[in-house]
């Protein structure tokens, strides 16, 4: 009684008959495409590289021209709520020569206020 080959040298035989296939001009690199197909694949290349440059400019340009122009303009400094505002507005006298207002003592802000611009 004859033993059955086994698996490996099956494997081996079939994968040398498949390789003895195989010539040296199968080996050689394949030509590029040619034709129509190419044509178009080049023309949806170009095509999509536009629409993605035109998609990227329009949303650059609506961003930059969405913005309202006040908000270049940097934020009033905060104010303590319970400090009183101070009185800017001067008495103007159009008779006589221009006086000074005399200097009047303003409400000293407490002692926790964190604001630099304060003079204490």
């Amino acid at each position: 009684m004859s033993t059955p080959p086994s698996l490996e040298e099956r494997l081996r035989t079939a994968l040398d008959a498949r390789a003895r296939l195989i010539s040296a001009r199968d080996l050689s690199p394949a030509r590029p495409p040619t034709g129509r197909a190419w044509g178009t694949r080049r023309i949806r290349r170009v095509v999509s590289a536009v629409a993605v440059t035109a998609a990227a400019a329009a949303a650059v340009a609506f961003l930059l021209l969405s913005r309202p122009p006040e908000s270049d303009r940097p934020a009033p400094p905060a104010r303590d709520p319970r400090t009183p505002a101070p009185a800017t507005s001067v008495p103007v006298s159009t008779t006589g020569p221009p006086t000074r207002p005399s200097p009047t003592s303003s409400p000293s802000p407490p002692s926790w206020t964190a604001d630099p611009s304060v003079a204490r």
